[in-house]
């Protein structure tokens, strides 16, 4: 793999993690937010998935957005009687965001996108002395 390939899959790394950062963003965001009306739907936390996807140009294997899906948990039920969105029992669904689960999320996303922009570091310092060599 030449640096120029490597510098490619780096950069979709790059994307990938971006992504994955805003859509915990996101989720974070919106962890108190219930619906408009009694009854209704909370916010639904968003999970992004990914795949390796070959580049037929470079044939490297890059990081793809496959979608953006909703997950399927189940929404907490807190009792607040006065809550506008309450049901006639009082309840009130909680989107299914847990704030613990999104830090750790964020941070692995973190890390993730790190590791690329060392890589394409990596990949313009060893550019950088190959060029200083053919002086």
């Amino acid at each position: 793999m030449d640096l120029e390939t490597s510098v490619q899959v780096s950069a979709s790394g790059l994307r990938a993690q971006s992504l994955r950062m805003r859509v915990i963003a996101e989720n974070l965001a919106n962890a108190d937010s219930v619906a408009n009306s009694p009854g209704g739907q909370p916010y639904r936390r968003r999970i992004p998935t990914f795949r390796a996807e070959m580049d037929k140009a470079s044939g490297a294997r890059e990081v793809s957005v496959t979608a953006i899906k909703g997950d399927v948990r189940a929404f907490p039920r807190v009792y607040q009687p006065g809550n506008p969105a309450a049901d006639a029992k009082g309840y009130v669904l909680m989107p299914n965001v847990n704030a613990l689960t999104e830090a750790a999320d964020m941070k692995a996303a973190q890390r993730g996108y790190e590791a690329n922009l060392n890589a394409i570091e990596a990949a313009r310092t060893l550019t950088m002395r190959t060029i200083d060599l053919l002086k």
